[in-house]
């Protein structure tokens, strides 16, 4: 599939450094936080796509068999969003070291159909923009 690579990142925690001393991380926690709209790093929403492929990072001392489970329940409650047709994908690594100022946290890349939404508005606004000849003098002067 060459023409489908557009990744979607997301980080959790998304607190602010003061706050944290007052909140208990937990791998369930940054796993729900992780797949969350919120915590995607672009304007789209994961649930009006499905994943074709994700992968998690999770960094700090955690367990490997939790990690799993908590994986596990997420592909197992929310199979509508990812796609039947390629199995186990779903992947995940653990890095012991800890982000500093974190104790831990999770990263989050996934290819995911929702795309097609930033693609859509990116489109409908550069035709907005074209129709009415903004910024076109600087594509002109350059040779376009």
């Amino acid at each position: 599939f060459p023409r489908l690579h557009f990744f979607l990142v997301g980080f959790s925690p998304l607190t602010a450094r003061g706050s944290q001393q007052y909140r208990s991380l937990t791998v369930p926690e940054l796993t729900q936080q992780m797949f969350d709209a919120k915590n995607m790093m672009a304007a789209a929403d994961p649930r009006h796509g499905r994943y074709l492929t994700a992968c998690a990072l999770f960094r700090g001392r955690m367990s490997p068999k939790e990690v799993d489970e908590q994986l596990l329940n997420v592909q197992k409650k929310n199979s509508a969003y990812f796609v039947e047709w390629i199995p186990n994908n779903l992947k995940c690594g653990i890095c012991d070291v800890p982000p500093k100022g974190l104790k831990m946290s999770a990263g989050f890349v996934g290819n995911s159909t929702c795309m097609q939404e930033i693609m859509r508005r990116v489109a409908e606004q550069f035709t907005a923009m074209f129709r009415r000849k903004a910024f076109l003098h600087w594509y002109t002067g350059e040779g376009m």
